[in-house]
């Protein structure tokens, strides 16, 4: 992962802290992809795309996670799932920023569905 990559996971992370999610793991990966961060926001939990996009061509950071990227992200999580004793709720959100340090940050809830 490249610098920017990793600085904007790093303020995701404390970003998605502060606003009461606490982290379960942090780039999980599977032979399908990889999980950016997965957090349990009360009982539910959550499997969250970071994206950085400094430019927004072709629809900035939200347009980037197409129907192929949210299809690798479910088969991670449903791998992941498959590990656990029990399946909790969940759900998928995707965190936008146009910097590293969050500017402009976008969450979006229930960005797709499994």
């Amino acid at each position: 992962m490249n610098t920017a990559g990793a600085e904007a996971e790093r303020w995701a992370l404390h970003y998605l802290q502060r606003q009461g999610l606490r982290l379960v793991t942090q780039n999980y990966h599977s032979r399908f992809g990889e999980i950016d961060l997965i957090m349990l926001d009360g009982a539910v939990l959550v499997f969250i795309e970071v994206r950085l996009r400094r430019q927004s061509d072709f629809g900035g950071a939200a347009a980037s996670i197409d129907y192929h990227k949210q299809q690798r992200i479910i088969r991670t999580a449903q791998q992941y799932l498959s590990t656990q004793a029990r399946t909790p709720p969940c759900r998928f959100d995707a965190l936008m920023m146009e910097d590293a340090q969050g500017r402009n940050v976008q969450w979006i809830k229930n960005a797709f569905e499994a």
